[in-house]
């Protein structure tokens, strides 16, 4: 189904967007920079936190944690939410909620409703992300335009993670209370405008029920799974807490998998990760962000810690990179009608690798126009490279009625990537005990971390290739790659190949030629 808002009599007015399209791209822009902004804002307040609060260092994590548990924890109930509920009405309602908590955590005066209130911000973020993905896949009709708009959407979330270490370096100086509260008026603002311009979208029929089972299991292993690896580090990966912890995330997926495969309208139908296309968009969605969010921890540390930087120069460091980003938004749309996806992927991997590597020669004395600002910008190239077309791959040729499913899939590799590579090199750089007695062994500390951050966008490269080496094979440019999508109903599994096997199940797949 296609959003009456993209319906247009001829190809000429698809190409052209009206206001009210633009306006309801720039609403779901607007909440998803906040999603991002709120991830990285906080990170560079928490010496003050600590301070005015009196919090201790196992306090404090957990206001960076408890948003990530939330948001990690939740999203495949989020995605499944806004196919079931509506899309609109799910943004709206979550929203909502997000501004609320922005406006309650400036005001807390203790660390556990201040937690508190950042788990309620993951929490509605889980289901303004997903929901907000799947309205401009289901607005914008595949192709060119929904390319465009999602390298809009995409740039502006990768916008929104930078420019929050910028906005939290100033806010900081005036309060750290600000970082809490600047959020609340815009998401406000944000809502005002989504009542008049996000279109209604019709509810998926749940006269197979809502997954009951599917959801408490799901979300329960999710939330696990996450609050186990994120305490890991502090706990250790070898004690007899976090190992039961794992294999009992690892009993309730098992049996989250069990109940899919079973449910007559599951909130997670695996028959979607028989795509090829599918599964290196959810792999290469967590080895990009989990890398990015490893560095930026590292360098951020190294930069305060060891050249003595403040909060605002540090935040200006990454100040190249987030503009980069933001001045190609409107271009990676193109890039991947001509190029496709694996390529413009694989392209943006490469220079992720480049980039940590080169960082790799720092040293106790700031070279900043040597390794820190090229290392920046190589950074910011390959945001805007691999970020929008990770969404574009995961969303094309998905039915619009799972494309909140999908969304949740993705932001799940996203969060969960995250939260698990951010665990295993804080372990790593941590590893020595001792790595605080001199500023040589603090520096000796963090090159395996970023060795390892170096690493991890190498597998993500290598996760692509196989889609490289697939679209090479077709005859003309804009040939496209035949994968297995699997559809969940018979009369909408209609065969591009005369040889499909027969659709035995609501689950059989069905060959479909998309864009990789």
């Amino acid at each position: 189904m296609t959003s009456p808002l993209t319906a247009a009599p001829t190809a000429a007015a698809q190409e052209r967007w009206s206001p009210r399209l633009w306006g309801t791209l720039l609403v779901l822009c607007a909440a998803m920079f906040l999603d991002a902004l709120d991830v990285s804002m906080v990170g560079v307040a928490l010496p003050s936190i600590a301070t005015d609060l009196d919090l201790s260092t196992a306090t404090l994590q957990w206001i960076v944690s408890g948003y990530i548990l939330g948001y990690g924890g939740l999203l495949l109930l989020g995605g499944r939410a806004a196919d079931l509920l509506g899309r609109r009405r799910v943004f709206l309602i979550a929203l909502a909620v997000f501004a609320i908590a922005s406006l309650l955590g400036g005001l807390v005066d203790s660390g556990p409703l201040l937690i508190a209130s950042r788990f309620i911000k993951g929490l509605s973020a889980a289901f303004t992300a997903p929901a907000g993905l799947s309205i401009i896949t289901t607005t914008f009709k595949e192709g060119p335009q929904r390319n465009r708009a999602l390298s809009i959407y995409t740039t502006c979330a990768a916008t929104g993670f930078s420019m929050g270490l910028v906005l939290s370096g100033l806010l900081t100086e005036l309060s750290w209370r600000w970082t809490m509260l600047l959020p609340a008026p815009v998401a406000l603002i944000a809502l005002v405008f989504a009542l008049r311009l996000i279109p209604h979208s019709p509810r998926e029929n749940s006269s197979g029920g809502y997954d009951l089972p599917g959801a408490v299991t799901g979300t329960a292993a999710m939330l696990l799974l996450v609050f186990t690896v994120v305490q890991a580090p502090e706990v250790g990966w070898t004690s007899a807490r976090t190992l039961l912890s794992f294999l009992l995330a690892a009993a309730l997926l098992v049996t989250f998998v069990l109940v899919e495969r079973r449910s007559a309208s599951p909130l997670v139908r695996l028959g979607v990760l028989r795509s090829g296309s599918q599964v290196r968009a959810q792999l290469g969605a967590a080895a990009f962000f989990g890398s990015y969010v490893a560095f930026q921890f590292i360098v951020t540390q190294y930069m305060q810690s060891l050249l003595g930087w403040s909060a605002l120069q540090t935040a200006l460091a990454f100040l190249p990179a987030g503009a980069l980003v933001a001045l190609s938004s409107t271009k990676i749309g193109g890039l991947v009608d001509r190029f496709g996806t694996p390529r413009v992927i694989a392209v943006g991997f490469t220079l992720l690798v480049v980039a940590y590597a080169l960082f790799l020669r720092i040293s106790l004395t700031p070279q900043y126009a040597a390794v820190i600002l090229p290392s920046m910008l190589l950074l910011g190239a390959a945001c805007a490279l691999v970020f929008p077309s990770l969404n574009i791959q995961a969303t094309n040729g998905v039915d619009d009625h799972e494309q909140g499913m999908v969304s949740g899939l993705l932001n799940t590799s996203i969060q969960v990537g995250g939260a698990l590579f951010l665990a295993v090199i804080t372990a790593v750089i941590t590893a020595d005990g001792d790595a605080s007695a001199s500023p040589q062994a603090a520096l000796d500390s963090f090159r395996p971390g970023l060795a390892v951050v170096t690493v991890i966008a190498l597998a993500g490269l290598l996760i692509t290739l196989p889609g490289l080496r697939k679209r090479g094979k077709a005859t003309t440019p804009h040939v496209t790659e035949s994968v297995v999508v699997a559809r969940s109903t018979p009369e909408n599994s209609t065969s591009t190949d005369s040889t499909s096997a027969d659709s035995t199940s609501a689950d059989s797949p069905a060959k479909v030629a998309v864009r990789d």
